[in-house]
């Protein structure tokens, strides 16, 4: 079968992908979408209630602005979607998108030398990676071949995390329903509504899809059957009701260079690096001041759902989560119940059991256990860059959030988090659209791996929780470098 090549290809049609297609434009990449529709995590992982976790004006590209910018509240999943298609049917990306088309394989054509030095072109000048995609249409397989590759498939969706249990101890003998969330967001109104209501219906995790399905539930089983959604706590993070903290808006406690400046970043100099020692009580102290707004606020001690760790680590990680407006007041109401639990756990015939030999009965078990992303990485690329896509930390090394430095002619884009993933992700492909034009040069392999083990190290120094992969904390600085590198003011 004839090979079809092309400049450059990208894999992935959601926010990311888009983003890089649109400044990609002038060489007219191929973008692989694996189904019908562009949208990625917010078209296929959302629930009806999924909403935005900031006010749009922080989630909007720079030349595309909302046409109801100065609305404050939070944009729907759906509003997102709208708003993603017209971005790109303004900007003419989606004749770019090859819909239904799923890469299953990649192959490299280079040589396998490993990489030190200069990190080279990314526009080689000839085919340096082949991508095999298969369609919806046939079961062959369909092979190009393309100087450069961008990753955009991202970290969520696709490939469920599920957890592992002891023998004889998993789903296969529960007598009731076992499903991830990624299978409950396939399911339409009315499905859902019957696979809940008047069901005894356990969630394992607190994080934002837990905490949405959570309220979904408990919206399902009103009515004198009514059950009560259990949700399972293992690890409880900081959640907010709204978007501010004691009558201030919330950026303001950690996205204005005043507030970041506090933070440790990379490459600070002497003096601000010893003015940063100097001013941790006060940082300490804004974190402080928040917990106790959030434990004023909010029912936390009273359901045994106050964090052990401070509210900075959360934020620094990205972990932060918005609380619908109506969550702690159906848990009040006896629609929503937790359970603590710190130890293993397995499924018995009639639900669940713990460690301590306490059980749930349960009809229905959902696991928001989150996705196993560098499976999905892993699954398409070859050794021996498969096994570079991950440090002893467990954090992807990529230099300004898309360069391996020891994989050539491949970028990802949307695997490194921030408060505003779009905005991030809008800079770091202006950066790369820089960088294939030689606008400016990279540097070395071995430097690009010091700046990345630089921002590891203030992630692994700001939160227990560092595996994400989250600049939260020094997003300016970041953005700042990017701006820098590429001859802009920032």
């Amino acid at each position: 079968m004839a090979v079809v090549s092309k400049k450059i290809g990208i894999i992935g049609g959601g926010i990311s992908g888009i983003a890089a297609a649109k400044q990609l434009r002038q060489y007219e990449p191929v973008v692989f979408e694996a189904t019908d529709s562009i949208g990625g995590v917010w078209k296929h992982c959302s629930y009806r209630s999924t909403k935005l976790q900031t006010p749009r004006c922080d989630y909007e590209f720079s030349d595309f602005p909302w046409s109801q910018r100065d609305n404050m509240s939070f944009p729907s999943y759906q509003e997102i979607l709208d708003y993603l298609y017209s971005y790109a049917t303004y900007f003419d990306v989606l004749k770019f998108v090859k819909f239904n088309s799923k890469v299953v394989e990649l192959r490299f054509l280079g040589d396998n030398n490993g990489r030190s030095g200069e990190y080279g072109s990314l526009l080689a000048g000839q085919p340096v990676w082949e991508v095999g995609v298969q369609t919806a249409q046939s079961e062959n397989i369909e092979w190009y071949a393309f100087e450069f590759v961008v990753i955009c498939t991202g970290k969520y969706g696709d490939i469920p995390a599920i957890p592992k249990f002891p023998q004889n101890r998993g789903p296969e003998i529960f007598q009731g329903e076992v499903l991830h969330t990624i299978d409950y967001c396939k399911l339409n109104e009315d499905e859902s509504t019957q696979l809940l209501k008047g069901k005894k219906v356990i969630i394992f995790g607190y994080k934002k899809s837990a905490i949405d399905l959570a309220v979904e539930c408990a919206q399902a089983n009103q009515g004198p059957e009514r059950q009560a959604c259990t949700m399972v706590v293992r690890t409880s993070h900081w959640t907010i009701p709204h978007y501010s903290v004691w009558g201030l808006p919330f950026y303001m406690f950690y996205s204005t260079r005043a507030s970041q400046f506090l933070r440790q970043r990379p490459n600070q100099g002497f003096l601000p690096n010893l003015l940063c020692h100097m001013l941790s009580p006060m940082r300490r102290a804004v974190s402080k001041i928040i917990e106790s707004y959030l434990t004023w606020k909010l029912p936390l001690e009273k359901y045994g759902l106050k964090p052990n760790h401070p509210f900075d680590e959360d934020y620094a990680s990205c972990q932060m989560a918005i609380l619908p407006e109506n969550f702690f007041p159906l848990a009040d109401s006896g629609y929503i119940a937790f359970k603590r639990a710190t130890s293993m756990w397995w499924f018995y015939e009639r639900g669940v059991q713990f460690e301590d030999d306490s059980k749930l009965e349960a009809d229905v078990v959902i696991l928001a256990t989150g996705f196993d992303g560098n499976q999905k990485l892993r699954a398409i690329i070859p050794d021996p860059f498969c096994s570079l896509l991950e440090f002893p930390s467990g954090m992807m090394p990529l230099y300004r959030g898309t360069i391996n430095p020891l994989i050539p002619n491949m970028v990802f884009v949307g695997y490194i988090e921030s408060a505003s993933n779009l905005r991030t992700t809008e800079i770091r492909c202006k950066w790369l659209s820089q960088l294939v034009d030689e606008k400016f040069k990279l540097p070395s392999v071995e430097n690009m791996l010091q700046q990345i083990r630089k921002e590891m190290e203030i992630m692994m120094q700001t939160t227990r929780f560092y595996k994400r992969g989250c600049i939260s904390s020094f997003s300016i600085n970041h953005i700042d470098e990017i701006c820098e590198e590429m001859g802009w003011s920032p």
